[in-house]
């Protein structure tokens, strides 16, 4: 009797245990689950507007943080010369001889502005007391050292064969036995006659292709004739040009047949860094440059030329301004940035005018070209022209490429 009670009695409670399940089965249907997510946004929009916006926040800033960071450029950054040759040895533009026959030039560029800016200290200025160059110039303290450095420079490179310098009579084969074959022509210190008053000064450089025959071996003379036949090439056959402004800052310019590019000395770091990116000269200007204390002289073309430069009827009521500092280098700086022209024709005393073709007119005309101006003797290209001897002259006009254009016309009228 009490087993079947306690029988009875499970029975019971097992039943009120499934009667008991089955509503919580029913909140678990469709339609409940339904009713839950709409009451869930119910509560969402009833959310502060601000919480909201600091929960958007952080699900944008998790989204962020797992992109790349972006690379901003610093102010520190800097772009320097050795930088910039060894981009242009990366795309095949020069080979790493040449790099450093460029890397030595800047070098040599670097002593001799610190030379220029000591020069009134350091007793620097005046005459060497040697006696005077082969052009027939007396020589000054600057020349004579500018021209050191550059030889040093150019010898310790290791790539070098044959240098070519205004102030040496003939070609020099360069005799360490781990030289390269680059034959290097330059003017250490042009406009050097201004050096004593502070006024600005030059180098200029050109670099031509390796030679294989220009050795110092054997018979002296014949070794120098190769040199001399090798270094007398035109113009046009240039790899590199450039030239290295001594002033209130050093800019050197320099072109390696792909446009020009001008690298100021950063005196705290002790090297040349980009400032001007692919340098165009403008297609006209108004400014000249000539020593017009040579008018009289001049033959009539060149005469009737600046005389049309100073009539305001042809040029909209203004004529051009005259700005002469004496110094290729600084006169064809300011007209490589302005535009304009820079003039040396050649006059009754001197029939080429006072410039070197080798190391002056032909570096310098490279440059302009590749600027997208002009360099012309008024009547030939001047990177055409072959030299026939080292320090041979013409006359040079070069700068913006119809300026120079114009001038060509009074011979061809």
């Amino acid at each position: 009797m009490a087993l079947a009670q306690r029988s009875t009695l499970k029975n019971a409670a097992a039943q009120r245990t499934r009667s008991a399940a089955a509503p919580r089965a029913a909140f678990s249907s469709p339609v409940v689950a339904q009713l839950r997510q709409a009451a869930q946004s119910v509560r969402a929009a009833q959310q502060p507007a601000a919480q909201r916006n600091v929960k958007a926040q952080a699900a944008a800033v998790e989204t962020t943080q797992a992109k790349p960071e972006v690379y901003n450029k610093s102010q520190f950054e800097l772009y320097t010369l050795t930088t910039w040759l060894l981009q242009e040895e990366r795309k095949g533009k020069i080979d790493s001889e040449l790099a450093t026959v460029i890397s030595s030039i800047s070098l040599a560029c670097k002593q001799i502005a610190a030379a220029v800016g000591r020069s009134g200290i350091s007793s620097l200025t005046g005459v060497a007391g040697t006696g005077e160059n082969v052009q027939g110039e007396e020589q000054k303290k600057l020349d004579v050292i500018s021209n050191d450095i550059f030889c040093n420079c150019l010898r310790m490179s290791g790539r070098t064969g044959v240098i070519a310098s205004e102030e040496e009579a003939t070609p020099v084969a360069v005799e360490e036995t781990d030289s390269g074959n680059y034959i290097v022509v330059f003017d250490p210190l042009d406009g050097s006659s201004n050096i004593d008053a502070g006024i600005s000064v030059g180098s200029i450089f050109g670099i031509y292709e390796p030679s294989e025959t220009c050795v110092v071996d054997g018979d002296l003379d014949q070794s120098l004739e190769a040199c001399i036949t090798n270094v007398c090439q035109p113009g046009k056959n240039l790899l590199v040009a450039g030239y290295c402004l001594y002033s209130s800052c050093h800019t050197m310019v320099l072109t390696i047949g792909d446009g020009v590019y001008g690298f100021t000395l950063d005196p705290y770091v002790g090297e040349f860094v980009l400032t001007h990116n692919r340098i165009q000269v403008p297609e006209v200007g108004k400014i000249y440059s000539f020593n017009e204390g040579n008018y009289a002289m001049w033959d009539e073309p060149t005469r009737k030329y600046m005389d049309s430069l100073k009539e305001p009827s042809k040029w909209g009521g203004k004529p051009y301004s005259a700005r002469y500092i004496g110094s290729l280098v600084g006169d064809f700086h300011r007209t490589l940035l302005y535009g304009g022209i820079y003039g040396y024709p050649g006059d009754a005393k001197n029939k080429n005018g006072k410039l070197r073709l080798l190391y002056e007119c032909a570096p310098m005309s490279f440059i302009a070209e590749q600027a997208g101006g002009m360099g012309s003797t008024g009547k030939e290209r001047v990177l055409d022209i072959q030299p026939t001897e080292v320090h041979q002259r013409v006359p040079l006009m070069i700068g913006s490429k119809k300026e120079v254009e114009y001038y060509e016309s009074f011979y061809k009228n």
